[in-house]
């Protein structure tokens, strides 16, 4: 068997385990019931929200449902900043959904400015109705291939057991905690974005985006990891169109390095998904199943 053939048979038999499901781990924690809504595109949330610890639900997944009611003891959401904003499903999330517990929590990975994250993303709650006890951030490697070499992030030492750590304490303290915030912070959001909190908005993939086909082998696992579902096989091939909300999960993702920028890559040959994230996770995650 041709090695591109093998590579297309191990995509299927993959693909047939990997789609439709939750993922989901034990939802008690201490005795009580917690519930962690979780959106990810290359696993930094995703290993966070398992290290926390309860039953996790993917955020595109659950926006397959009519009705976003959950009751739980203790509710949290574990996503990543785009802008220093919550990606745009997220964003839909806290307007569908129904969230009841004593204790509700908030922890935002990003990898290189996280400015007055936590502001915007209860602002944003807030106006949903939704109050959250403890809202904090957490700097992980950056997959923004635009600007970040992901060879010299994975060498920067970010302290990322000791800051998970310390969140998972005041988690299980259940401590009532907004992560600080400076005026240079809420300046530096200022400057490149104004205060218009809800101006990140999707964008045409085909624009950012391009296949190189001849490294192509069909294996589709880009087709599986996109929470929005915007890559398909058509007559012309594998080809993208819809929503994105750049989070980056089809060109880090892609076995082959395939997909490629349309503009600068600070390093063309590096990619990132977590080294404790399997690609079947995050397939099972973000799969929408048509």
């Amino acid at each position: 068997m041709k090695r591109r053939d093998f590579i297309k048979f191990m995509a299927a038999a993959m693909a047939a385990t990997a789609v439709g499901v939750n993922v989901t781990s034990c939802g008690e924690s201490n005795g009580k019931k917690r519930l962690i809504f979780f959106f990810t595109g290359t696993g930094n949330s995703l290993f966070v929200a398992k290290e926390i610890g309860g039953q996790l639900i993917s955020i595109p997944q659950a926006l397959k449902q009519d009705e976003l009611s959950y009751t739980a003891d203790e509710i949290g959401i574990v996503c990543p900043l785009y802008g220093h904003t919550p990606p745009n499903q997220v964003r839909e999330f806290l307007k569908r959904a129904k969230l009841n517990a004593p204790y509700m929590f908030v922890v935002q990975t990003y990898g290189a400015r996280k400015c007055n994250a936590v502001e915007i993303f209860d602002a944003l709650a807030q106006k949903e109705g939704i109050k959250f006890d403890y809202l904090t951030t957490i700097i992980m490697v950056d997959n923004f291939l635009v600007s970040h070499d992901i060879d010299e992030e994975i060498q920067m030492e970010k302290h990322i057991e000791e800051n998970l750590a310390q969140i998972k304490a005041d988690i299980a303290e259940q401590k009532h905690w907004m992560q600080p915030v400076t005026e240079v912070e809420r300046q530096q959001h200022w400057e490149r974005y104004g205060h218009d909190f809800e101006r990140y908005s999707y964008q045409n993939p085909s624009r950012t985006f391009r296949v190189e086909r001849d490294l192509c082998v069909g294996c589709g696992a880009c087709t599986r990891v996109c929470p929005k579902s915007n890559w398909k096989f058509t007559n012309n091939g594998l080809e993208v169109d819809g929503d994105c909300q750049m989070c980056f999960a089809c060109i880090n993702n892609c076995p082959q390095k395939a997909i490629k920028l349309n503009g600068r890559e600070a390093n063309p040959n590096a990619r990132w998904r977590h080294p404790k994230i399997t690609l079947q996770e995050l397939q099972r995650a973000n799969h929408i199943i048509a």
